[in-house]
């Protein structure tokens, strides 16, 4: 059978840039793999992502009665979400602008053999 699981997270407060790094590297793996490389990252980005993957594996488990060892990750998706507008103090009464920047990240997990064999044949 072929199920396709999704999980988002909304507004999370770090940069995705800074996200991107990470999910890079835990692309079209499976997901057991992806947390374990995901606990052992120290950037910021891979503790919100370890608990999306969570998220979806739970959304798995319980929605659609997926076994954990299965499901392998499909697609990770970052994108940007809303800005919060700071001010840095300057010099001479001025000031200078900058962004605080947060990321949405989407994650696709499936349990699809052929999917797997495909994402494989494309590294």
């Amino acid at each position: 059978m072929n199920m396709n699981i999704v999980s988002f997270s909304k507004s999370v407060r770090v940069a995705p840039r800074k996200v991107r790094l990470v999910a890079d590297e835990i692309r079209s793996i499976s997901v057991r793999l992806a947390l374990e490389k995901l606990s052992l990252t120290q950037k910021r980005g891979a503790s919100v992502l370890q608990k999306a993957i969570k998220s979806a594996v739970a959304n798995g488990v319980n929605n659609k009665n997926i076994s954990e060892d299965a499901l392998f990750i499909k697609l990770i998706e970052i994108t940007e979400g809303p800005a919060f507008k700071r001010f840095h103090p300057s010099t001479r009464g001025r000031v200078h602008p900058y962004k605080k920047r947060t990321s949405h990240i989407r994650i696709i997990l499936t349990d699809d053999k052929d999917q797997r064999s495909k994402i494989k044949d494309q590294k």
